[in-house]
């Protein structure tokens, strides 16, 4: 069986909602970080997180 990983936020360190395996390859994943409340555009490969964008989640909808 393989192994979930949690992904932390790349800025401040903090657990995330978003597990992933090692084998696992996103692009372009919007991550959502509830403790500094930031979405951050990420690549994701071999658990290795690349930061493309951060922006400030908008208030409301």
């Amino acid at each position: 069986m393989l192994e979930k990983y949690w992904i932390k936020c790349p800025i401040c360190n903090g657990k995330t909602r978003v597990q992933v395996f090692y084998n696992t390859v996103l692009r372009n994943f919007p991550l959502f970080c509830p403790k500094c409340k930031l979405t951050h555009i990420i690549d994701v490969e071999k658990l290795e997180i690349i930061i493309k964008n951060s922006e400030k989640q908008k208030e409301g909808y």
